[in-house]
């Protein structure tokens, strides 16, 4: 069967009803996912096989005041069965075309050093890893926590 692969916009929501399992990292949310579609500053480009997404790649384009438009690459998810068969390349030169068409000149996405299968699929799609390793800092901010760092 063939893949398609394409940009959602807001009134394509239901498109997320159908989602292969391990594609995301849980299920869902309807509500976040027509907030997030709403935004047109986020982006999601889905890979579908019959009318099942098989595979997604998620990224917000931001802006800076001194820096031009970027886009920052959330996350990337495809189903196992899809995997090492060009849905994640796929996924992401749409997000790329995506981006360039709403000015941004840059994307980026961080990953673990460990995680040997997006490390690869990054340097497959033109990628370059910094030299330099970066810290992630988190901050609660559920009401009545502190806001510690891990």
């Amino acid at each position: 069967m063939t893949i398609t692969v394409r940009i959602l916009n807001p009134d394509d929501a239901a498109v997320l009803d159908r989602v292969a399992e391990d594609v995301f990292d849980g299920p869902v949310n309807a509500r976040w996912a027509a907030e997030f579609l709403g935004d047109p500053r986020h982006h999601l480009a889905v890979a579908v096989e019959g009318e099942q997404v098989v595979g997604f790649a998620s990224g917000v384009h931001y802006l800076h005041p001194d820096e031009p438009p970027e886009l920052w690459v959330n996350e990337v998810g495809v189903s196992p069965a899809q995997r090492n068969r060009g849905v994640g390349r796929r996924l992401l030169a749409a997000l790329f075309e995506r981006a360039r068409g709403v000015g941004c000149v840059q994307a980026w996405v961080g990953t673990e050093r460990a995680n040997a299968l997006a490390r690869r699929l990054y340097a497959a799609t033109g990628g370059v890893e910094e030299p330099e390793d970066f810290v992630i800092v988190t901050f609660s901010l559920n009401a009545g926590g502190e806001g510690t760092s891990q």
